[in-house]
């Protein structure tokens, strides 16, 4: 099979194209668009990969499949399958509807795979960066279920909740980054720009500076002549602790330390908590293992201290035990939630109890956020006060000394 690109016009005249068809020919890359009602621009069908067609890659600046691409293509799917079309000619049709490059290609692969016997969750396996691991256990329960289109549905929806909690906890730091880049930039003028040059008028007075102006006016120099230094230093400590964080140890002790933190780490539980309630009832409703679904959720836990307490988690329920107990020992989940589990275990309920624990810790998440930029903004703006209005006033200390030594 040759793979085709191409252009040209629906039936109501709408110009289309696209660079997945697969014809053994011209010719029948031809018959087949004109079997979907479109008319094709023979001029402009050509074999995909030659003269100007072929792709050239960068590493590291590849397509990516966003979350809105992924939620809509799983929703259409499952629109598809309910209507009663053969998953291969779903597959074949969303690859065509597809807007992402990437994911039209990834779905053309997975519709080979399909073709050729495997199923759906064991060729969407195929395609981790694409689909997780939570996404393919839940497409594989809703095969074996025979409620593919129902699971489809409930990972759409999960998608879409997944990505307003992500956005809520980065619009929360947008603004504070914003203000700390604004005054680090003023900052950064001032010390090489404006000091020097207050610091070549006073030195030409002969006159001894008062402490705060002279202080300045030393800092001012220092970062003249080893700015350099400073920003090697700045660089130098982000990859040291991006190559810590990178290893085991590292991570596991960055993770811990963030969840101290004061402000952020109330925020940071809330939010595992809410993901961790989100996947584990999505799972169990679905009809995963409970103990496959803590395996999932631990890997999608986003931090490697609520990783290890879900994983003790599952070690306890494969020994018999509950999988309260050693969430309470985690100290990570707040005593609520422990408790919730604990009852959802005992009621043979657990999946809607988490399903409740989750919606009530999202409430929780929206709250942090706002009281987070309630806190920061006043905070923020009082330091900048300070930093600023102290360099401004000790820059200008000697005129007003001046200015008064004249007035007497």
């Amino acid at each position: 099979m040759t793979t085709f690109v191409w252009e040209g016009r629906t039936a109501q005249g709408r110009m289309v194209k696209g660079d997945n068809l697969e014809a053994p020919s011209l010719e029948a890359a031809l018959a087949r668009l004109r079997e979907q009602r479109i008319r094709p621009i023979p001029n402009r069908v050509r074999e995909k990969g030659k003269g100007l067609e072929r792709q050239i890659s960068i590493p590291g600046f590849g397509e990516k499949v966003t979350t809105k691409d992924l939620s809509l293509a799983t929703r259409q799917l499952a629109t598809m399958i309910d209507a009663g079309l053969p998953i291969v000619q779903c597959l074949d049709i969303l690859a065509q509807q597809s807007e992402s490059k990437l994911l039209r290609n990834t779905i053309t692969t997975i519709r080979k795979d399909v073709e050729g016997g495997c199923t759906l969750a064991d060729a969407l396996r195929k395609h981790p960066k694409v689909f997780d691991d939570l996404y393919t256990n839940m497409v594989e329960a809703g095969e074996a279920g025979g409620i593919l289109n129902t699971i489809l549905n409930r990972i759409s929806l999960f998608i879409e909740k997944a990505n307003r909690l992500k956005k809520k906890v980065k619009g929360a730091m947008i603004y504070p980054c914003a203000i700390v880049f604004v005054a680090v930039a003023v900052v950064t003028v001032l010390m090489i720009w404006v000091i020097p040059v207050f610091a070549e008028l006073y030195g030409s007075m002969g006159k001894a500076l008062p402490m705060p102006t002279q202080i300045c006016i030393n800092i001012s120099n220092w970062f003249v002549a080893y700015w350099y230094l400073l920003l090697g230093g700045a660089i130098g400590i982000v990859m040291a602790i991006s190559t810590y964080y990178k290893t085991p140890h590292g991570r596991m002790n960055i993770d811990r330390l963030l969840l101290r933190m004061p402000i952020i780490g109330d925020l940071l539980r809330k939010v595992a908590v809410a993901r961790f309630s989100q996947n584990m009832s999505l799972l169990l409703s679905s009809g995963v293992p409970i103990l496959d679904g803590l395996l999932i959720t631990a890997k999608t836990a986003g931090n490697k201290v609520v990783e290890k307490a879900i994983m003790e988690s599952r070690v306890s329920i494969s020994q018999g035990k509950t999988v309260a107990e050693p969430l309470r020992e985690s100290k990570i989940f707040p005593p609520l939630v422990c408790s919730m589990v604990a009852v959802g275990e005992s009621t043979g309920g657990l999946d809607a109890m988490l399903k409740k624990v989750a919606e009530l810790y999202e409430e929780e998440v929206d709250d942090a956020v706002n009281n987070l930029t309630a806190m920061m903004e006043p905070l923020i703006m009082v330091v900048l006060g300070v930093v600023l209005g102290g360099l401004v006033i000790a820059m200008y200390l000697p005129i007003f000394q001046m200015g008064s030594l004249v007035g007497g």
